[in-house]
């Protein structure tokens, strides 16, 4: 599978990093996992969340939304809200040990993670900008909504919205207890090194192949 940025995307500085991780097992409750989740908490708990905004990938995804009509005072780049949840009550969410293996490098490196079920998934995947009007059904919402003209979005091959970028994912390929195989991307934008939104795919998959006994073949791509 191969993630295409489309030009319009490249010319607001989108990039990304993405990789495949094949024959999961997805699991709540990991005790497999706690451990390193428990790691993250210890070192980030005592920073002082306030800081965060002077963090200079930090600073690149907050001048991203603003450039997208995005206001990252009230909608938190995906990285700086797991870490400020982290430095508030000293926990990290528990969903499943698939979706813990991208929160874990995301919080790390305050880079979002994307983390899609392949077989849910028509064709290559396309990051475009939006014309307008489609139809967006987020985790955790009971109705779709429409999307507004000029955000970047990512569509499968049958137009199906899989992530409003780079904050949101659909639940149309979310990860599930059924899922076997996935489909990771980190979001890069201007400002933030492309060997750090690499290094948090790798990290990602190498955490997928370690908790969720994942196969994954070693190379991460760019798009």
């Amino acid at each position: 599978m191969f993630v295409k940025v489309g030009e319009d995307a490249k010319k607001l500085g989108i990039f990304i990093g993405f990789t495949e991780v094949h024959s999961v097992t997805v699991e709540k409750n990991s005790q497999l996992i706690e451990m390193e989740l428990q790691r993250i908490e210890e070192k980030y708990k005592v920073e002082n969340p306030e800081t965060l905004k002077d963090n200079p990938v930090v600073r690149a995804y907050r001048d991203f939304y603003w450039k997208i009509g995005i206001d990252p005072t009230k909608i938190r780049p995906s990285g700086e809200a797991l870490r400020r949840r982290v430095s508030r009550n000293g926990k990290l969410p528990r969903i499943n040990n698939v979706v813990d293996s991208g929160n874990i490098p995301s919080t790390e490196t305050l880079v979002p993670i994307g983390l899609y079920d392949m077989d849910k998934i028509v064709g290559n995947p396309r990051i475009i900008i939006s014309k307008g009007n489609e139809l967006f059904y987020g985790i955790g919402k009971k109705e779709p909504e429409k999307v507004s003209p000029g955000i970047p979005i990512m569509v499968d091959e049958s137009g199906k919205v899989m992530h409003i970028y780079p904050h949101r994912d659909s639940v149309l390929t979310s990860i599930t207890l059924e899922t076997k195989n996935v489909l990771i991307v980190s979001a890069g934008v201007p400002g933030v090194e492309k060997d750090l939104v690499f290094y948090a795919a790798r990290l990602t998959a190498e955490l997928l192949v370690k908790y969720a006994n994942g196969k994954w073949d070693g190379m991460v791509k760019l798009g």
